[in-house]
């Protein structure tokens, strides 16, 4: 973790990856987001493109158990957003740990603030590619669970490659979990839902659970996807071997 959080490289600017799951965008952060990097970043965040500053286990993957302060169940999102659903769940779930990685800065600013609000003690907010952590800090067979709702779906279908629910990414990320953890994906785009439901049906290594949102709050945006006529699709698969 770092005290300087306005000195993270944004991740665009950095070669992290040959080809980008997401779009960047640069916002203005307001006084309230800024205010709370500046209180919140040390003891919450986690600059993922600076591994110098992570805590780390022997075999020099990121110290979780550090990081959160206890041993837990870790479940990993990736791209939280503004934070709504990542907060609702984890105050569901206080006997698992919840890491969320985000690319937007406003973003994290965002999440650090409703953590802040709730009182939540059992999340963490990484900045930077959350592809690049799972590559090179955590360990095989850890995480409870992988979350990624509302990926960018890449609309045109020459940036389909760009889709985060990719049968490279899925394999790595179903390597990251334990036997009987879960990859929970969900969609407004119908294209892509399709997608996501024959990779994940085609990793040897899943088996689908259902199509339940298990918890999932209704945030805005997917409430103002609906009013525009894309309902939501929930995947979730479990690793069997």
């Amino acid at each position: 973790m770092t005290s300087e959080p306005f000195a993270l490289q944004h991740p665009a600017a950095g070669p992290y990856e040959p080809l980008h799951t997401f779009h960047p965008r640069r916002s203005p952060l307001g006084r309230d987001r800024a205010d709370a990097l500046v209180r919140l970043w040390p003891g919450l965040g986690l600059a993922v493109h600076d591994e110098t500053s992570w805590p780390r286990t022997p075999s020099g993957a990121l110290d979780t158990a550090t990081l959160f302060g206890r041993a837990a169940p870790l479940v990993l999102e990736i791209g939280p957003g503004m934070g709504e659903a990542t907060a609702a769940m984890a105050t569901q779930e206080p006997e698992r740990d919840l890491l969320a990685v985000e690319v937007h800065l406003p973003g994290v600013a965002g999440l650090l603030l409703l953590v802040e609000r709730a009182g939540l003690t059992n999340v963490r907010v990484g900045y930077g590619d959350a592809l690049h952590l799972v590559r090179t800090g955590i360990e095989a067979g850890t995480l409870d669970e992988v979350r990624a709702f509302f990926p960018d779906p890449w609309p045109k279908a020459r940036h389909h490659k760009r889709r985060l629910v990719a049968p490279d990414h899925v394999r790595l990320l179903v390597s990251r979990l334990r036997i009987g953890g879960l990859i929970r994906t969900a969609t407004d785009w119908p294209s892509y839902a399709e997608q996501m439901r024959m990779v994940l049906a085609g990793d040897p290594g899943l088996e689908p659970v259902d199509e339940d949102r298990a918890g999932r709050p209704v945030t805005a945006f997917e409430r103002k996807s609906a009013a525009a006529g894309r309902a939501a699709v929930d995947l979730r698969f479990r690793r069997v071997r």
